[in-house]
């Protein structure tokens, strides 16, 4: 991107600050029309002859710009095709698995097609097959809806599944269960913490200590002989 003095063409066609063409001018005269206008002459397409400049303040255009990526990645997103293929004598945990790599596709804002295909002898009971579709049908219908009824071409029944807006989606039932079994807050150390900051019991009062000359003279054992009376 080039700007102000960094242009290279000797002319260029100018845009004005309000969106309108001004018509072609020499590079000195398109900068001096910028200053006027206090803000910068921008160079939006080089490779057209004479190049195409803008006259706009350069972070107001970035902004613009970025703007414009962000919506088209949006659009770009939502036509993000994922594919979930079945069979007419699937396991019904094994359809529960699909549904939910549907609902996790649709959360996503990504359209579903879904691929029920019959080998074999499968062809002779399509009915089947309808049923599984329709049983799928139902478990994402609070997520997405079918753009068109399933139909049934060659070996293959085919369903295409577009996301509901957000705000009448339902929430994807994986997440609510990751936020239903988040640990809880481990109230091991504040008991811990409590229990260090009680106050200490209240010690036994020491026995009073008897000086040594008023204790009796035993010997310093207890004489069983003390209360005999020797005649």
């Amino acid at each position: 991107m080039r700007v102000n003095g960094k242009i290279r063409a000797r002319e260029v066609r100018v845009i004005g600050p309000d969106g309108k063409q001004l018509g072609v001018f020499l590079l000195n005269e398109a900068l001096n029309l910028a200053r006027q206008h206090g803000v910068d002459l921008v160079e939006i397409s080089a490779n057209a002859v004479p190049p195409v400049c803008r006259i706009i303040e350069i972070g107001k255009f970035r902004y613009e710009l970025a703007k414009k990526e962000k919506e088209s990645r949006k659009h770009q997103h939502a036509s993000t095709v994922k594919e979930v293929q079945l069979s007419p004598r699937i396991d019904p945990h094994d359809l529960g698995i699909k549904v939910q790599h549907a609902i996790n596709f649709l959360c996503e804002d990504m359209k579903v097609k879904v691929a029920l295909k019959f080998r074999g002898r499968e062809m002779a009971h399509t009915e089947v097959g309808f049923e599984v579709i329709n049983k799928f049908i139902e478990l994402i219908t609070p997520f997405g809806h079918p753009d068109f009824q399933p139909k049934l071409v060659g070996r293959a029944i085919n369903l295409m599944i577009s996301p509901l807006p957000r705000a009448k989606r339902a929430k994807n039932p994986r997440a609510a269960d990751a936020e239903l079994h988040e640990p809880d807050v481990d109230h091991d150390e504040d008991d811990d913490a409590e229990a260090k900051t009680e106050k200490p019991h209240a010690a036994a009062p020491a026995k009073a200590k008897v000086p040594v000359n008023e204790q009796p003279a035993t010997g310093g054992l207890n004489n069983p002989f003390s209360g005999l009376e020797i005649k």
